[in-house]
């Protein structure tokens, strides 16, 4: 009788044991499903206004509209969405497995566009809208002293907007108030994560008896890049990535910015762990002017082209793809490198819709033989060349990979319109 005792209380341990085993693999299988479908399934839908989008997402779900939470989705089979005639956008609630709640995802109707891809080469002037603080420091004074006045008030990523009042359009202007105001009290308005506060300096003497306030200020960048499209109005978006400053790296906040002319007249072509780089000539002229910016975002810088400039392209319009139009594979990018403008070959390797940065959702590879012999594959300069595949403008160049030139990164067209 004990033994059986002994016996049925083994039986029962290892019953919780394989319980517990089984509970715990179930556990498993639905977390890596859940972590899966979660990161495969994009977060946004984008559908052309007027059109029909045939979805196949493969996924073991069900998704409710709350446009009409009767109905319910199967995403296991392919689906078609009919588009209404203006934009809109609503949330499909989905459920893996039908039951378990996985994620919300927007459809958004956007507007049916066509773009013309553009691939020219832009010199780019812009001015920051006040003066950018990039660090503070101290100088040495009349008697060898240490003399640090804006230590501890200023900070890089400030944008210095008004002194004593008086709007501030540059950084001489900082400068030659400083040094002829006698040393006396400065009050800065200044626009810090993005609110607006007020800073009192007091201005020191440096060695030779001028006035400083021991800032390093910037009011400008310039730069080569690539145009990716224009549309019907003349409106184009370029880079595919936004202007940072160099030594903060924040995206520099636009007062003013103007396209000009460029022609490219070196090539250093890219080695590993040595991007490559486009050297051109700008000539900052009026007669140069080939468009005004009007906005710096993350996804590119945009605004109008001139008309002189537009009529210089002539690649025709193309219809947009979404990121459902998009598989690895074959492409082409659009680039202007010895003077014509061209397609070169490139491979899609691999694409991730939901990245957290968007302007490295394509993940790209050059296969074009004379663009590698004339540039060792993607170089700096070449942001914002137009990716094709399929007949469609899907996206643009936006980074290379310091440790391998053939590759690099690019964004979803939709995250640039």
């Amino acid at each position: 009788m004990k033994n059986m005792r002994v016996s049925e209380r083994r039986k029962r341990r290892y019953q919780l044991f394989l319980y517990a085993f089984l509970g715990f693999a179930l556990g498993m299988f639905l977390w890596a499903s859940y972590s899966y479908y979660e990161q495969k399934i994009p977060n946004i839908i984008r559908i052309q206004a007027g059109t029909s989008q045939r979805i196949d997402l493969k996924v073991p779900a069900s998704g409710v509209l709350n446009v009409d939470s009767d109905k319910v989705i199967a995403l296991n089979q392919p689906v078609t969405i009919v588009a209404g005639e203006s934009p809109d956008t609503c949330q499909m609630e989905l459920r893996l497995f039908g039951v378990l709640p996985l994620k919300s995802i927007d459809i958004e109707v956007i507007e049916n566009t066509r773009l013309i891809p553009v691939g020219q080469p832009i010199g780019i002037y812009m001015k920051t809208q006040g003066v950018l603080v990039i660090d503070t420091g101290t100088f040495e004074g009349p008697q060898g002293q240490e003399q640090s006045p804006s230590v501890y008030k200023l900070q890089a990523g400030d944008y210095v907007m008004a002194m004593d009042g008086v709007a501030v359009t540059g950084k001489r202007q900082i400068k030659e108030y400083v040094e002829n105001g006698s040393g006396r009290d400065i009050v800065l308005q200044v626009s810090r994560n993005e609110k607006i506060i007020q800073v009192r300096i007091s201005p020191m003497q440096n060695q030779n008896g001028v006035y400083k306030i021991g800032t390093w200020l910037r009011d400008s960048a310039q730069g080569i890049g690539t145009m990716t499209f224009l549309d019907e109005e003349l409106h184009f978006g370029a880079l595919g990535h936004g202007i940072n400053d160099t030594d903060t790296g924040e995206l520099l906040q636009l007062g003013s910015g103007l396209l000009y002319h460029t022609e490219i007249v070196a090539i250093r072509k890219g080695e590993r762990g040595t991007p490559g780089e486009l050297t051109g000539i700008i000539e900052y002229q009026p007669e140069q002017v080939s468009g005004v910016i009007m906005s710096n975002t993350e996804e590119g810088i945009y605004g109008v082209a001139s008309q002189a400039f537009a009529d210089s392209i002539t690649t025709q319009a193309l219809p947009v793809g979404l990121k459902q139009d998009v598989k690895e594979g074959d492409a082409q990018i659009l680039c202007n490198i010895d003077g014509q403008t061209k397609y070169y070959d490139v491979r899609i390797t691999r694409l991730m819709p939901n990245a957290e940065n968007l302007n490295r959702q394509i993940a790209l590879t050059v296969t074009d033989e004379e663009l590698l012999q004339l540039t060792g594959g993607i170089v700096q300069g070449m942001s914002g060349a137009p990716i094709i595949q399929d007949g469609r403008i899907i996206g643009a160049v936006t980074h290379v990979l310091v440790n391998d030139s053939t590759s690099g990164y690019g964004i979803f067209i939709e995250n640039m319109l």
